[in-house]
């Protein structure tokens, strides 16, 4: 299957017009043409991700974070992603990102970590637009879902259960007493939420799980009455991996095989 065959195939999946406007997706690197018959997936394209796409002998490396995101006015080997990129290029790798198109997506990112916490009546937790089928029925899409576990929990319950359903090593928890009591509706954002603390207040959620939060945040949550658990930025995303490979062998079969990198979590408790 060439590239941009596949391509199309993921851009049905995630519209790269549900990206954010500040956002770099889409085909990064490499040709367009290029027949694929090995795909490797990953988070991120990291070097050590760069080296075992080429030792695996990939034809495109998909990852939900852009390779490029800010401006490059130079390729060289003075810098570590333009040496990426050299790399990927040198080794007739393409590289393809859908990063914020699949967070935001009907059916990717947010939806798929809504459901692994079983949740039920999600909703769109910040609307970015809406998307008209081929019968013109409209579906919102947007960052972040909200929704009901499906019994009251604490606080301390929900940190346990997202910890335990995403086979996470630790999370962090702020405003663990700010609900007041135990809770059913919460909201949910996978990667950095810290600029969703206003839709989830003004939505009414009293747990948000998210990722990247940091002290002021988490105590101005607090202070409004908003358990914060961040899970880590990487935390709640890895389900990517899995996502693209089961999809990919739905709408490519056999026809290519696929690779991906392994689950490793950046931060180290100690």
């Amino acid at each position: 299957m060439r590239c941009d065959e596949l391509i199309e195939k993921l851009e049905q999946l995630a519209p790269p017009g549900c990206a954010c406007d500040w956002d770099n997706v889409g085909l990064l690197a490499g040709r367009s043409d290029k027949e694929v018959k090995k795909v490797f997936i990953a988070l991120d394209a990291t070097d050590e991700v760069v080296e075992n796409a080429v030792r695996w002998g990939a034809d495109l490396l998909i990852t939900h974070h852009p390779l490029i995101f800010k401006s490059l006015k130079k390729i060289n080997d003075k810098d570590f992603i333009s040496r990426r990129i050299i790399k990927l290029i040198r080794h007739d790798i393409s590289c393809y990102a859908m990063h914020t198109n699949f967070d935001a997506a009907p059916g990717c990112m947010a939806d798929a970590a809504a459901e692994r916490l079983g949740l039920t009546n999600i909703n769109v937790l910040e609307k970015e637009g809406v998307m008209r089928g081929e019968g013109l029925e409209e579906t919102i899409y947007g960052i972040g879902k909200t929704g009901y576990l499906k019994e009251e929990m604490t606080v301390r319950e929900i940190a346990a259960f997202v910890k335990e359903r995403f086979c996470l090593p630790f999370v962090t928890v702020y405003g663990e007493s700010a609900p007041g009591k135990a809770v059913r509706f919460v909201g949910i954002s996978p990667g950095s939420g810290g600029s969703l603390m206003k839709p989830a207040l003004d939505a009414g959620v009293k747990v948000f799980i998210t990722g990247d939060i940091g002290h002021h945040i988490g105590i101005d949550a607090a202070a409004n009455q908003m358990a914060v658990i961040d899970a880590g930025h990487y935390g709640l995303e890895y389900l990517f991996l899995d996502f693209i490979e089961e999809y990919l062998k739905r709408e490519a079969g056999e026809t290519i095989e696929i690779c991906k990198a392994e689950i490793e979590f950046p931060e180290t408790f100690i």
